[in-house]
């Protein structure tokens, strides 16, 4: 018996029962199927995977329905809170809707005839190809079997889950799993069951699936799992809706949670990653409270404390880690300061936890100058210990290091209306922004020198900011028209100047993402484009650590100075020579290995 792809009138004839769900008469049966229906092994693999992770009150996301046995199964026998389902194929639509009826599910269930998509500039519709067996119908051609094509509506895989709120994901979309998974933002879903389809990706797409899932942190589990089925979790902390790296567009960055009696832990440890931030009352880890840089949290829910935390009366923001190094401070630890704006009614005070436990709990001059010009006007509390706070405003993380670096709406607006505005412009329109007096320890650019000459006698000021207050370093920043600067945190401040009719040129001293960052954070906080300069003949790095950030940068001087006249920075002159080998060599002192 052949499968039509011809619509027809569902049946309420029985045909078959698969696990406890009765299977309406259909042209799409036939005695295999039923046989395997009756027997428990049709789509076996998906349904024993499914009834595995699919939990009481969870909320499934079925994408390719097929017959709609294995939706069904699901709302029979897990008690999920509701399921979900998309098949782009019409003529399984009505024998699906049937189903439902038969068994008395619609309450439960929902199907569409959809396609979910992912991606920018989605089509309205796109082309389904129809085979005589609904089993290979597929958004994929395949020229060696006749199909039928058929247009089918699309509906956004965002969308989707937005409104929806999936705790679960069932994919069997016949190839269509690899495009969905490179794309598609997996926050919030806690279970994965999906069939690969090699025959329309290859091997290289299937291993590529299972790596994407593998970097999403879900692990799979080997007992319910086949070469072609997987069945997949992940932790809680991962597949929370506010679990994943935060969005410069919004989301859980925009949002704010109150935790009454919140459980507040410093790191232990002075690793990049701790075991530290904050808990409910009832022990729960709080992700909106975690720090992230990158698209990595930095700190990990942490179990039960040994001895019961000291309580901290009152009203309070978190702040989130507090960091001692400027660079880090400016770029990592100012991102929740938007709730000030935010927060209806009095609070006490902002509470931080220090990077490390071994860290002085008193403010630095330069961060107390810091959160001033950002417009604090309340107490700054770093805990070494762990408190069981009153209450406690969690806000979301609205800048950092990583995509974050732009900030989100409301932590530029926070900035707009609050950022130094007691501070006037005060200085010369031409700066260069040095690391020549830092210490070689902390890395730099080879011969900073002989270019603050260059720029020196073009009208330059040479500015070590390390010798200036933070009011003076922004005083000089808001004045200056032209900035040239060395690759460094400095530049994060200027950003925050955000001087509109500010040129910006920055002179690379080593390959570092970091680079990338800074001239995002300019573009996004000023509107203006930094010209970036990358001209090394080499790269110099220590051999005792793996830190890029302690390099010296050796410069092609020409170079430099030509990128610089073509963008009107400077005049053309008297060509900058280059560096003398054995002077670089005394600098270096055999304390550096070349490595490009």
């Amino acid at each position: 018996m052949r499968d039509s792809i011809d619509a027809s009138e569902p049946s309420s004839e029985i045909a078959a029962t698969c696990f406890g769900v009765n299977v309406p008469a259909s042209p799409f049966l036939n005695e295999t199927r039923i046989r395997r229906m009756n027997e428990g092994r049709y789509e076996g693999e998906e349904i024993k995977g499914a009834l595995d992770v699919v939990q009481p009150g969870d909320r499934v996301l079925e994408l390719g329905a097929g017959l709609g046995v294995v939706g069904a199964v699901i709302a029979r026998n897990a008690q999920p809170d509701a399921v979900l389902s998309f098949e782009a194929n019409p003529n399984l639509i009505p024998h699906i809707r049937a189903l439902h009826r038969l068994n008395g599910l619609e309450d439960v269930m929902e199907v569409r005839h959809q396609v979910v998509t992912v991606g920018a500039d989605q089509p309205d519709h796109v082309t389904f190809h129809l085979r005589t067996s609904f089993l290979g119908s597929s958004l994929i051609q395949n020229e060696r079997r006749r199909t039928t094509p058929v247009e089918v509506e699309t509906v956004s895989y965002d969308t989707v889950v937005k409104s929806f709120r999936p705790d679960v994901l069932i994919m069997d979309i016949e190839g269509g799993e690899l495009e969905l998974l490179r794309h598609a933002n997996l926050r919030g879903i806690r279970a994965i069951v999906l069939e690969f389809h090699p025959d329309a990706y290859g091997k290289a797409g299937t291993r590529e699936c299972k790596a994407i899932l593998r970097k999403s942190k879900f692990t799979k589990n080997e007992e319910l799992s086949t070469r072609f089925v997987w069945t997949c979790t992940r932790d809680e902390i991962w597949s929370h809706p506010d679990a994943s790296w935060p969005d410069p567009a919004g989301g859980w960055s925009e949002r704010m949670q109150t935790c009454e009696n919140a459980i507040v832990k410093p790191s232990e440890t002075s690793g990049f990653i701790s075991l530290s931030g904050v808990q409910t009352a009832q022990g729960h880890d709080v992700p909106m409270a975690a720090h992230w840089r990158n698209r990595g949290r930095t700190t990990l829910p942490f179990g039960p404390l040994n001895d019961t935390p000291k309580p901290l009366a009152g009203r309070w923001i978190w702040g989130g880690v507090l960091y001692r190094n400027f660079a880090h401070f400016v770029a990592e630890s100012l991102g929740r300061l938007w709730a000030l704006d935010a927060v209806q009614g009095d609070i006490d005070g902002i509470l931080f936890t220090p990077r490390r436990p071994d860290s002085p709990l008193s403010l630095k001059s330069f961060q107390s100058d810091m959160f001033a010009a950002m417009g604090v006007n309340v107490p700054i509390k770093v805990l070494g210990k762990p408190r069981r706070v009153e209450q406690l405003i969690v806000p979301g993380q609205g800048f950092g290091l990583g995509a974050i670096v732009t900030g989100t709406p409301s932590f530029r607006r926070y900035h707009e209306n609050n950022f130094a505005k007691d501070i006037a412009q005060d200085g010369g329109e031409k700066l260069y922004i040095s690391r020549s007096k830092l210490s070689l320890e902390k890395g730099g650019l080879l011969g900073e020198k002989q270019i603050e000459e260059h720029l020196s006698a073009q009208g330059y000021e040479i500015f070590h900011p390390q010798y200036h207050s933070v009011r003076d370093q922004i005083a000089r920043y808001k004045a200056a028209k032209q900035v040239i600067a060395c690759e460094g945190s400095a530049l994060h401040l200027t950003a925050f100047c955000g001087v509109t009719d500010q040129r910006v040129a920055v002179i690379a001293r080593r390959k570092s993402s970091a680079t990338g960052m800074i001239t995002r954070h300019i573009e996004a906080f000023s509107g203006n484009k930094a010209l970036v300069i990358s001209h090394l003949k080499s790269i110099w790095e220590r051999p005792d650590t793996p830190r890029g950030r302690l390099a010296m940068g050796e410069p092609e001087m020409g170079q430099i100075q030509t990128a610089l006249v073509e963008a009107g920075f400077i005049t053309s002159g008297t060509p900058w020579p280059e560096l003398d080998p054995d002077d670089v060599q005394a600098v270096l002192n055999k304390r550096f290995k070349s490595v490009a």
